[in-house]
C-alpha cells in the first residue's frame, strides 16, 4: 500500500468516485476521511502493477467489490445515459467509440460533452477522450471515443 499523502497529492485531494474534495487532515475513520482504493487490483493479472486512487472512506466502503458507479451530473439533461465507468474501461482498453447519451437540444449536448470530458480528465487521466455530437430524429446523440 502506498503512502496516503502521496496518493492524495497525485489526485489533488479529490475522490475519484464522487469527484468531491477530500479533507487531507480528516480522520481516516470518518466517512468523509481519506482512503485509498485499488479497484483495478482486483481485476489485474497477478504480478501486474496496480494504481491506487484517493477516495472518501464512505465512497470506498460503499462500493465494496462491485464496479464503481460514477454518476452523471444532476444539472445535465441526458437521456439514456451510459454507465460512465464501464464505458471508460472499455474505451481505454480497446479504443473505438460508443454512444453515451441522448440530449433534446444541441446546447444540452454541448454542456454534457464539456462536463464529461472534464470529469474524465480526473477519472482516467492517462487516457485521451473525445466527444462527438450527432443530430438526428429530433435529438442529439453524444458519443465518446478514446485514442
Amino acid at each position: 500500500m502506498s503512502d496516503l499523502n502521496q496518493i492524495g497529492q497525485k489526485d489533488n485531494w479529490r475522490c475519484w468516485l464522487c469527484d468531491e474534495q477530500v479533507d487531507p487532515d480528516g480522520s481516516v475513520n470518518s466517512d468523509q476521511g481519506p482512503s485509498t482504493d485499488s479497484y483495478a487490483a482486483s481485476k489485474a493479472k497477478k504480478g501486474a502493477t496496480t494504481v491506487e486512487r484517493l477516495a472518501h472512506r464512505s465512497c470506498n466502503t460503499m462500493r465494496g467489490k462491485v464496479a464503481p458507479v460514477v454518476p452523471w451530473s444532476k444539472d445535465l439533461f441526458v437521456f439514456d445515459p451510459a454507465p460512465i465507468f464501464e464505458s471508460v474501461e472499455r474505451l481505454a482498453k480497446k479504443g473505438g467509440r460508443e454512444a453515451v447519451g441522448r440530449c433534446a437540444t444541441n446546447e444540452d449536448a454541448e454542456q454534457a460533452s464539456l462536463w464529461l470530458l472534464d470529469r474524465l480528465s480526473r477519472l482516467a487521466p492517462t487516457t485521451k477522450f473525445f466527444t462527438e455530437i450527432t443530430p438526428g430524429a429530433g435529438q442529439f446523440l453524444l458519443k465518446l471515443s478514446a485514442k
